[in-house]
């Protein structure tokens, strides 16, 4: 088709955003001037796939590759289908190594590839990958992947399939890539900020992320609540320290923290921090919601127990040692903040009751109970609940004996 027969959305489309400045060119205006929220990445592609139709590209599948700084995803894909919700597929780390990533055009990309073309309406057996010839099955003609260079020099990857007749033309073509980098500029800045809010998830925990990203960053910032305190530690762990070696050690940990914290996300509880082998982690509560918060967290450490004793038949049939764990609930006010030096701050609970928890925690040992609680977290967590009464034992920093209860 000449110039003159273009239609003019076409001709506009066609022409190279360097040499007409990009406030002439409505997509790019808008990939530069319009905003999403910061993770609204999925609405952010809807509507750019939305925009890319409208110039006659008639899109079957846009695919959006994210690499993903998690300790459980190498990345994060973003797939849009006309007439279907936009979709992240998370992808673990042994992806990589998988056949299906191997023999793809993703992985030409990564490997240095400036483009990835590839006409899909022809014989299945001149199609090369796998997704190719999906793509093919659900209509597809034509097919590009195109890399996207984020400023820390880490190459993503987008990818657009049409089932336009006669696949794309070259215009078309080369829109696409004067686009991309725009492109990239937007999915950097999301990609950054689910990094931002995954780490400090994962790492502070995600009560305490969600008030740092609301900008509770200031030194002695805290926010005064009433909590059931949950705290376990790992009965015996410096005399296994002691005789294992490094990975070994890491593995146990990794392996009991599993049981452990599960249970607490699950029953509605925020983990905040370990201590080696120890695990902080409350279950907020008002007037309305303390008898749920302390039930919810006595179900949270009698099912941590029972996922133990799982691990622990496991581990006997392989010749390892016993994992136990000792368990001390309390209920109390707290702070909940910032405290630290002005350069190393740590968001964590403060108060009384967070030290008595402490206490009733190391009597596990010498009374041989796995779960412990004060006499205050025992009125609550009493109601339907079957508790015994250990006696009175004096508490380390505390003027008077408390009397202390495990689950009957």
């Amino acid at each position: 088709m000449s110039d003159a027969n273009m239609p003019q959305s076409r001709k506009e489309a066609s022409v190279n955003i360097i040499t007409t400045g990009w406030r002439a060119d409505a997509m790019a205006r808008w990939l530069l001037d319009d905003l999403h929220r910061p993770n609204a990445e999925l609405d952010f592609l809807t509507d750019l796939c939305a925009r890319l139709n409208t110039e006659g590209m008639d899109l079957l599948r846009v695919f959006c590759g994210l690499l993903s700084l998690h300790p459980l995803y190498v990345s994060r894909n973003l797939i849009w289908r006309p007439d279907q919700e936009a979709e992240v597929v998370l992808r673990g780390h042994d992806a990589m190594q998988s056949e299906y990533y191997l023999k793809s055009p993703i992985h030409l990309i990564h490997q240095g590839a400036p483009q990835v073309r590839q006409r899909l309406d022809l014989d299945d057996d001149l199609l090369e990958f796998d997704i190719w010839r999906e793509l093919k099955a659900e209509g597809a003609t034509d097919y590009i992947g195109l890399p996207m260079r984020f400023s820390t020099g880490e190459v993503n990857v987008m990818s657009f399939a049409t089932r336009r007749p006669g696949g794309y033309d070259a215009a078309q073509i080369e829109r696409l890539k004067e686009l991309v980098p725009l492109m990239s500029l937007r999915f950097e800045l999301m990609n950054a900020y689910f990094a931002t809010g995954s780490l400090l998830g994962t790492y502070l925990g995600e009560a305490a992320a969600r008030r740092v990203l609301a900008g509770t960053i200031h030194r002695a910032e805290g926010e005064a609540l009433r909590a059931a305190i949950y705290l376990c530690d790992l009965r015996g762990f410096t005399r296994l320290s002691d005789r294992l070696e490094g990975p070994e050690i890491i593995e146990i940990l990794d392996d009991y923290f599993d049981c452990m914290i599960e249970p607490v996300k699950a029953m509605g509880g925020e983990v905040l921090k370990f201590m080696g082998d120890g695990m902080l982690a409350i279950f907020p509560m008002d007037d309305r919601t303390a008898w749920l918060a302390s039930h919810s967290a006595l179900a949270a450490a009698v099912e941590g127990v029972a996922n133990l004793a799982d691990l622990n038949r496991s581990r006997k049939g392989d010749g390892k040692p016993e994992l136990k764990v000792g368990i001390g609930l309390n209920v109390g006010d707290v702070i909940f903040g910032n405290i630290g030096s002005a350069d190393r701050l740590d968001f964590t609970v403060i108060g009384r009751a967070v030290n008595e928890v402490s206490r009733v925690e190391t009597l596990t040992r010498p009374l041989n109970r796995p779960i412990l609680m004060t006499e205050s977290f025992a009125k609550l967590a009493s109601q339907g609940t079957k508790l015994e009464s250990l006696g009175f034992h004096v508490l380390p920093g505390v003027s008077q004996p408390s009397e202390i209860f495990s689950p009957a």
